[in-house]
């Protein structure tokens, strides 16, 4: 099979981008960096719902899920909600994918040379510092896979809805107002099943709703610091097709 048609190659490369993305977002995101301590500030010490000492420590896949929700807003103003419905759940399943073969890789019997390594002066246990880099819970994995499909769902459903009120108008709007709703989702799903459905941690509702909190005003503002960027990948895809031709994808789109 060949790309010959622009819509066909820009789709192949706008889903490449959704899918890779969201693996990279999945297996990055056992790190867990200090918002404050990037930026050289103070950090906040925030108290919410009687959870002291709250600051912005944030999972390193957000690095890539703003790249993800442009190119669903992308998808979904170019292709539509059917063809971003697909791209999600076939990134689900290879998510799915790419934590079996993680798992497989942790039960292959190491090699007596690679288990201690010398790491800039420091003896290392390669054994468990791959284990304790790729193999994450399952609750926290299948947390991950349900926040993603159901934020995913929702920003769909919510960008068309917009869209159908503003027509091909305030991109902005149809943009971010999606991202804004399904990241709250995805904020709070991930955590809920990960933490206080896990019986080994058991958080309380209070400790869900502080950390779901500051991770979402954290995205929140992303995102809107994302809406630029936005429109500058609009232009250069309206660009690469010409006028004509993307607004009779974006008008085909739009109906479903």
């Amino acid at each position: 099979m060949t790309f010959k048609t622009k819509e066909s190659r820009l789709l192949l490369v706008l889903g490449a981008f959704f899918v890779a993305n969201a693996i990279l977002s999945e297996f990055i995101g056992v790190k867990i960096f200090s918002v404050e301590g990037t930026l050289g500030i103070k950090k906040f010490d925030i108290n919410l719902f009687g959870v002291p000492n709250l600051s912005f420590n944030m999972s390193a896949g957000v690095l890539t899920w703003p790249i993800i929700f442009i190119m669903t807003d992308i998808i979904n103003e170019y292709f539509g909600v059917k063809q971003v419905r697909f791209l999600s759940i076939l990134t689900c399943i290879l998510i799915a994918f790419a934590f079996f073969v993680a798992w497989a890789s942790m039960q292959l019997s190491p090699s007596d040379f690679w288990i201690n390594q010398d790491v800039n002066g420091h003896n290392l246990n390669m054994v468990d510092a791959f284990d304790n880099i790729f193999g994450q819970g399952m609750w926290i994995i299948v947390g991950s896979l349900i926040a993603f499909l159901i934020g995913q769902m929702a920003d769909v459903i919510i960008f068309h809805r917009i869209k159908k009120v503003t027509g091909e108008r305030a991109l902005w709007l149809r943009a971010t107002g999606s991202t804004v709703v399904s990241q709250l989702i995805d904020s709070f799903v991930v955590i809920f099943i990960a933490f206080y459905l896990n019986p080994k941690y058991h958080w309380s509702w209070q400790m869900v709703a502080a950390i779901g909190l500051v991770g979402y005003i954290y995205k929140f503002i992303v995102a809107l610091l994302m809406t630029p960027i936005l429109y500058l990948v609009h232009g250069i895809i309206d660009g690469y097709l010409g006028k004509d031709l993307a607004h009779r994808m974006i008008k085909m789109a739009g109906r479903g």
